[in-house]
């Protein structure tokens, strides 16, 4: 099974150019793992003047970044999210490469070790294994780098949780989407989506493009690979348990073929391009993406909040999202980042 699956990009119109990002102060890393009623900003679309003195920051597409968490009906928030800039992390940055943007999901289950120890080790796992320097190129490695992140970073967790008395029995999916530069590298474990939302040029209607693929044990291919390892799935549910089919952590379940290998795609932004959105599955059981997209789309362009400017307006719009999931019914914890594409 192809791991790489790229997201093409589509035809530029006839007069589009790309536009400048004007450089701003470095941001700072922001790593959540508590339930916070807000909705939060950060701005992840900067170079830092050190990078300007070696690379050129033209072209940068400015991403800025909205969450929002609700807990729902559970009795704990087990969902964690990361959002922060790894250029300053990464030194010295690829030759290639002017800026690295992480963000991030994960939804827990069985507690809430699993989702924070993804959010606080996975894209540090990351950083370490990415080429660094001249002569380094991101692009030809990034495959590679993801999988070995995911991988170390179930095992460490696998490893601290056999050790407790009683062992832990946490997991947690994964959705998680690297920057570099203008191109989208996104890797999913589980049910938690990614999708991008794009303009069609001619006609000003919404495109919405999904990003990742849900792993649940009941499709054929992750099905066959859970009972080749000697387990079973019945009421769509690994041994009648654990509803997706990879995970970080949920050791009992890793000699039942449950994995933690993403999938992998590739997807170049594009000046079309207006937010990306990443959230578990407590959103998308009570919204379609389409659905979620309209939402989003229709705070952001509604006549009354012409008055806010265009972030507040974004921040309103996943505050309200998360609420309106609950709203609708959502028993489940439900988390909402928001990436803001700034033109």
């Amino acid at each position: 099974m192809d791991l790489y699956d790229e997201l093409p990009e589509p035809p530029r119109g006839p007069g589009e150019k790309a536009s400048e990002s004007s450089p701003s102060e470095s941001t700072p890393t922001h790593v959540n793992a508590a339930g916070k009623r807000r909705a939060e900003t950060i701005d992840t679309g900067s170079c830092d003047g050190r990078h300007r003195e070696k690379k050129v920051c033209k072209g940068l597409i400015s991403l800025k970044a909205h969450v929002a968490e609700r807990r729902g009906e559970r009795e704990e928030l087990q969902d964690a999210h990361t959002i922060c800039d790894l250029s300053q992390d990464c030194q010295p940055m690829p030759a290639d490469i002017s800026r690295l943007s992480y963000y991030a999901v994960f939804d827990g289950h069985g507690g809430t070790r699993a989702s924070r120890f993804a959010a606080h080790n996975l894209h540090q796992n990351l950083v370490k294994k990415l080429p660094k320097g001249e002569g380094s190129s991101v692009e030809k490695a990034m495959k590679r780098c993801i999988l070995d992140a995911f991988k170390q970073t179930d095992e460490e967790f696998l490893k601290q949780a056999a050790s407790q008395k009683p062992a832990w029995k946490d997991g947690t999916t994964a959705i998680c989407v690297l920057v570099a530069d203008n191109i989208l590298y996104i890797a999913n474990l589980g049910d938690s989506r990614a999708l991008l939302c794009r303009i069609n040029e001619e006609t000003h209607k919404p495109t919405v493009l999904s990003l990742s693929r849900e792993h649940n044990p009941t499709q054929y291919e992750e099905r066959m690979r859970i009972q080749r390892a000697g387990g079973n799935v019945r009421d769509g549910r690994v041994l009648g348990l654990l509803e997706v089919s990879r995970s970080i952590g949920d050791g009992q379940f890793k000699r039942c073929g449950v994995i933690s290998t993403p999938d992998v795609k590739r997807c170049p932004l594009t000046h079309s391009d207006r937010f990306i959105l990443l959230a578990c599955d407590g959103l998308f059981k009570v919204f379609s993406p389409e659905e979620a997209t309209n939402f989003i789309l229709n705070i952001v362009q509604e006549e009354g909040s012409q008055e806010d400017d265009l972030d507040t307006r974004y921040e309103s719009a996943c505050h309200r999202l998360a609420s309106e999931a609950v709203r609708r019914g959502s028993a489940d914890n439900v988390t909402v980042l928001l990436v803001q594409i700034q033109l």
